[in-house]
């Protein structure tokens, strides 16, 4: 799927565009998909774990942030990881054997949706090594009105900047970090289905929505098999025990076979705890931990 130079830029600037890597019928239908479950949020009055509500979400008018694990909410999101050209992007990238970390469907509401506040995946959920990615498959056209994801490149090679207010763990960097280079961010504009792609070591972020579109992007979060998640990063695993732990690898194998001897390599490292009072979601870490907002 991808050229060797499309493989070549990725591993150089920690990010990639790739263009109509769904089919017309793929993309139509997961937009229904889509549309339906924003209908479906239309009684919710709280976030729950199917959806996260933005402010002034109401019957009439749904606003979301995010539709919660829409891989789990609708078989065919998986069938479109598993069994489409993005299964290719991902071996192309990641191996033969591959894992889904998360997925996530970002809604974000017309006429000024939630930023997402500069940050590096990998601050939430360190593993042995970091053969780790997130596609972000644009479901609407993309424009800069829209609060398209930026990335700045190069920065998945460097460190992990803090993601800390007064010692807890926002997810966020501050905007005043003297290794946060914001100038040189590229936006990620683009049409109904296209696909980014970012490494989870590198900086990205998104402004507020200010259009009177829905910015609708489905995504993947996922890994080689041989990355192993480190204990305190931000997973639900740890909580499984080693029997639920053997279900949930099968249950979030992509492509190939699980692997049980992690590769350990050496990067950089730090562990998101304590956490903030509310890690539910990105969305309410970087709210309730204090993180300073570099779109105002």
């Amino acid at each position: 799927m991808l050229s060797a130079a499309q493989k070549s830029f990725y591993e150089e600037n920690g990010y990639l565009k790739v263009e109509r890597v769904v089919t017309p019928d793929q993309l139509a239908e997961l937009r229904r998909l889509t549309y339906d479950l924003i209908d479906q949020s239309r009684d919710i009055t709280v976030s729950n774990d199917r959806f996260e509500l933005d402010a002034g979400h109401s019957r009439d008018n749904p606003r979301l942030t995010r539709i919660k694990l829409p891989h789990k909410q609708h078989p065919y999101f998986w069938e479109i990881l598993q069994n489409s050209a993005i299964t290719e992007v991902l071996t192309d990238l990641l191996g033969p054997d591959t894992m889904i970390q998360t997925s996530k469907l970002n809604t974000k509401a017309p006429g000024g949706g939630a930023a997402v506040e500069w940050h590096q995946d990998w601050a939430f959920y360190p593993h042995t090594n970091d053969d780790m990615l997130a596609f972000g498959l644009l479901l609407e056209d993309m424009s800069e009105e829209n609060g398209p994801l930026q990335v700045i490149p190069g920065t998945h090679k460097g460190p992990i900047l803090s993601h800390f207010s007064d010692g807890v763990f926002c997810g966020a960097v501050h905007p005043d970090d003297p290794l946060f280079e914001p100038d040189k961010a590229v936006t990620l504009t683009g049409k109904a289905g296209d696909m980014t792609v970012h490494h989870a070591r590198t900086l990205h972020g998104s402004a507020p929505n200010m259009s009177e579109r829905n910015r609708l992007i489905l995504f993947y979060e996922c890994h080689a098999a041989d990355a192993w998640p480190l204990l305190g990063a931000g997973s639900y695993i740890h909580s499984l025990g080693q029997a639920g732990l053997w279900d949930d690898l099968h249950d979030r194998l992509v492509t190939g076979k699980l692997c049980l001897t992690p590769r350990i390599e050496q990067v950089p490292v730090s562990i998101p705890l304590p956490p903030a009072p509310d890690a539910s979601s990105i969305f309410k870490s970087q709210q309730s931990g204090g993180a300073k907002s570099a779109f105002d």
